[in-house]
This record gives C-alpha cells, sequence and structure tokens, in this order.
C-alpha cells in the first residue's frame, strides 16, 4: 500500500485541498474508516482521487460505469453516489468477502445499492460477457484498480466497452514511484509498460496525475 493517498497524509498542502473539495458523503467516510482496519485496507483507493472522478462523472452526466476491483466498496459506492437514478455500477472482483464485511451494509445506507451490479468471478469473464452481449461503447467509465497482472487486458476490454468521450482511471500508476525508481519487480514493469503503451495510444488522449498512488487519466477519442 502507499502512504502517499489522501487518508494518510500528513502533508498541510494534500490537507488544504481535500479540506476544500467536494465533501465525502457520510456512507463514504465510514467505509473509509471501517477500511482502514481492515488488513491491507490501505489497498483502498485514495480520496482524491474518489472526488476527482466522482466530479467528473456528474459533469459529463454518465449513467454506465465499468469498476474494475471491489475490495471494502469504496469506489462502488462513490460511482453509484455520482450517477443518476436509472445509472449502473457493474463491479467485478473474484470475491465479494470485503464488500460483505464492510462497504454492503453502508451501499445500503446510502440507498444506492439497485445500481449497483455485483459479478463475483474473473473480471476479464465479466468483461467478454459484456462485450459479447452487445454493450461496446455503451459505457461512460472505467476505473481499474485490481490484479496488476491484467492490468493491460483489463485496460483493453474496459476500451473496447468504452464510448467515444468517455475515460479509463487507471490506479496505482505509479506503483508507490517504483515505475521511476530502481526496483523492477514483475508489477512495476507491467504498470511502466501500460503507462508507455497508454502515452503512445492513438485511440485515446491521457494525463497521469500524481495524486494518490498515481493516477492514469484515459480519454478515448
Amino acid at each position: 500500500m502507499s502512504n502517499n493517498k489522501a487518508y494518510f497524509s500528513k502533508d498541510p498542502r494534500t490537507l488544504y485541498c481535500l479540506n476544500h473539495s467536494v465533501g465525502l458523503h457520510p456512507a463514504q467516510s465510514k467505509i473509509i474508516e471501517e477500511t482502514l482496519k481492515f488488513p491491507l485496507g490501505g489497498m483502498m483507493g485514495s480520496t482524491d482521487i474518489m472526488q476527482l472522478c466522482s466530479n467528473l462523472l456528474k459533469f459529463m452526466k454518465a449513467t454506465k460505469v465499468l469498476d474494475v476491483g471491489i475490495f471494502t466498496g469504496l469506489s462502488t459506492l462513490t460511482w453509484a453516489l455520482a450517477l443518476p437514478d436509472d445509472g449502473q455500477v457493474i463491479s467485478m472482483d473474484v470475491s465479494d468477502e470485503a464488500y460483505n464485511k464492510i462497504g454492503k451494509k453502508f451501499v445500503e445506507e446510502a440507498g444506492v445499492e439497485k445500481k449497483i451490479f455485483l459479478k463475483i468471478q474473473p473480471a476479464l469473464i465479466t468483461l467478454d460477457d459484456l462485450i459479447s452481449s452487445g454493450q461496446t461503447g455503451t459505457f461512460d467509465f472505467a476505473f481499474i484498480d485490481a490484479d496488476k497482472d491484467n492490468y493491460n487486458e483489463y485496460y483493453e476490454k474496459c476500451l473496447i466497452l468504452l464510448r467515444p468521450g468517455g475515460f479509463i482511471a487507471v490506479d496505482n500508476a505509479l506503483w508507490r514511484g517504483s515505475v521511476y525508481g530502481h526496483v523492477k519487480e514483475p508489477n512495476t514493469l507491467i504498470i511502466h509498460d501500460l503507462n508507455e503503451k497508454i502515452k503512445s495510444d492513438s485511440r485515446v488522449n491521457c494525463i497521469l496525475l500524481p495524486i494518490g498512488d498515481g493516477l492514469n487519466l484515459v480519454f478515448k477519442i
């Protein structure tokens, strides 16, 4: 996990920015508090990333979202809160244990459970199912925060499902700073290679932001 994530920060600049950004829903705050007591709780997405993507979803009037990696449910809840009543969040993970233990009750408390469709199986299967069912080009946004081995495949399949003008948010894009350091373990190389690929990908425009553990915002042309 990365100490660069906003909920760990003691940096006055970061805290000032968070305190002068759109506030969290009480259910989001509760998930964050409970998750940080959970083993590996720091895998949770950074607060500033949630706020940024949520605002973009509201601005673009998004209705369909892919959430690759549920964990305890912060991202799933965040996107559901940002969507209209008829919105859909397709949330993918190989296990819903952490979600059921922590996030589910707060999703229900926020009243957005009807927008969320959990797919508990390998995300690549879910993405392939969505493609084969004719949903290519119909999603507004995809958030990728799951196993790094499949990051490239998640990116490619989400891009197929995304509409032109939609965007992908690839989390952990700086991977604790190792992508620009000397550590070149397998996950570092996977993320670095994907950053390089996205930078040169003629299908998209992108900006790699140094917030949280790094966020690559990728806009489909």
